[in-house]
């Protein structure tokens, strides 16, 4: 329970917190992990050396004892008593039949205990308590004797005592440091992250031009802040787009609503001949349609402009012209629309990736308005030339004036000399948003009393 609970507690911690926390982590395992490698290698090197002496005094006690004539049991007493070596040293010595012939200051080993370890005939290391001790094995005249070292080492226990204290207050003093450096560290490193969060905060949904400090666009922030900034763009136009369709909805629907309920009030507060009904159901079914075609055409620019992604498939745009002059001859009967191809050698030079309806609901769009707008034949050329196809629209009508060419994909745009004419002003902005989408080019080039040019550019599948 205590470990889920500092858990909770760890994921509620700020970001600055957390990162001065692992690297505390990480400095306190690195500093343990010397820690123990210097205390094991100072341990081992200790012992290593105090076993070496204990093998030299077990030896040389066996050499003076043994090989020595002159020395007795008694002299070399004296001796080792009047040498001070080790703290508790014990020294015995026994002959091949395990019998101690000599010793001095026995405590912990007995008669016993050195049997059993005279049994294993080898030179050897034992500890007894906290003592080292060591069997050394010493021949003389076809004689085997075994001495027996024992001593506490005081120095080693003192310096590993000593050792562990300075390691721990190093320890101790490293990781207060480490805590206050990291802290800082990480306060220095997420200034620019809380310079972001300040701005992000300062941020006004009122305000859409609002983006971002990039800096150089190098590291992960201005990274971060340029995707940031890249979302805000798609923002900014989705509303933008959004408060124009409504704009552009309630300016077109408002008015012949509002001559619908004018008229409907007026036949409403007396009575008219039957004739002057049926005229006026005709007038309101003709509005009514007309509103049903603002909708249609607002729906569907509305959903080209929300989405770029539609299914599309490779088609020829050769079909797809013939396709436009079948459905429009049905509206314009009379209408002499001419179309002259140069036919390339391949007939997959004509192909395109993309949607087959729209773009027929495109190339009708530019057909209808050359109808509209022209008594003349029209002419539509085709032709390829390296990796593009050039698809133009010619007609010999009344032309667009030469300021509004400008703005002749707006939404409701339409030309001052043809007010008198029928539309809305929907079809070239549904004619430039579908060929967006396709990665086209469409260029308008008029004169007035002249005619019109469309020019749509296509990539070729290569």
């Amino acid at each position: 329970m205590g470990f889920i609970w500092l858990k909770m507690r760890y994921k509620g911690v700020n970001i600055k917190t957390k990162l001065a926390f692992q690297f505390t982590l990480i400095v306190f395992v690195i500093l343990c992990f010397f820690a123990s490698l210097i205390y094991y290698f100072t341990y081992s090197s200790q012992v290593k050396k105090f076993r070496q002496n204990l093998y030299n005094r077990a030896k040389n006690t066996a050499v003076l004892l043994i090989n020595v004539k002159e020395i007795d049991a008694v002299l070399l007493k004296k001796i080792h008593q009047s040498t001070y070596y080790w703290s508790e040293e014990e020294i015995a010595v026994l002959d091949s039949r395990h019998k101690i012939i000599y010793s001095n200051n026995l405590n912990l080993m007995n008669a016993r205990l050195l049997h059993e370890y005279a049994l294993s005939g080898l030179t050897t290391y034992f500890k007894i308590g906290e003592k080292d001790g060591v069997i050394y094995c010493h021949q003389w005249q076809n004689q085997k004797y075994y001495v027996f070292v024992t001593a506490l080492d005081r120095f080693r226990r003192d310096k590993l005592s000593e050792l562990l204290e300075v390691t721990f207050w190093s320890i101790i003093f490293s990781i207060w440091l480490s805590v206050l450096l990291a802290y800082l560290l990480a306060k220095k490193a997420l200034q620019p992250i809380n310079s972001v969060i300040a701005d992000i905060n300062s941020f006004e949904r009122a305000n859409l031009n609002f983006r971002l400090n990039e800096g150089m666009r190098k590291n992960e922030l201005e990274q971060l802040a340029m995707s940031f900034n890249g979302l805000l763009n798609e923002l900014e136009d989705v509303f933008k787009r959004q408060n124009q369709f409504i704009l552009n909805a309630s300016h077109e629907i408002r008015s012949p609503l509002s001559v619908l309920i004018t008229e409907s009030e007026y036949f409403v507060k007396k009575p008219h001949e039957i004739e002057e009904y049926i005229e006026q159901i005709g007038d309101t079914s003709k509005e009514l349609r007309s509103i049903n075609d603002i909708v249609i055409d607002l729906l569907e620019l509305a959903r080209l402009n929300s989405s770029n992604t539609l299914s599309k498939e490779n088609i020829r745009v050769d079909e797809l012209i013939f396709q436009s002059i079948t459905a429009l001859k049905l509206k314009f009967p009379g209408r002499k629309i001419v179309p002259q191809i140069d036919y390339p050698s391949s007939d997959s030079e004509f192909l395109i990736h993309g949607h087959a309806g729209l773009l027929e609901l495109a190339f009708k769009n530019i057909l209808e308005n050359a109808c509209k707008f022209s008594e003349e034949s029209i002419l539509i050329n085709l032709k390829t030339r390296e990796d593009k196809i050039f698809l133009t629209f010619i007609d010999q009508g009344i032309g667009i004036p030469e300021e509004d060419l400008i703005s002749i994909f707006s939404p409701f745009k339409r030309g001052s000399n043809v007010k008198y004419k029928g539309g809305f002003g929907l079809g070239l902005s549904l004619v430039n948003s579908i060929i967006s989408i396709h990665d086209a080019r469409i260029n308008v080039q008029s004169v007035l009393q002249k005619g019109t040019t469309v020019e749509i550019i296509f990539d070729k599948i290569q």
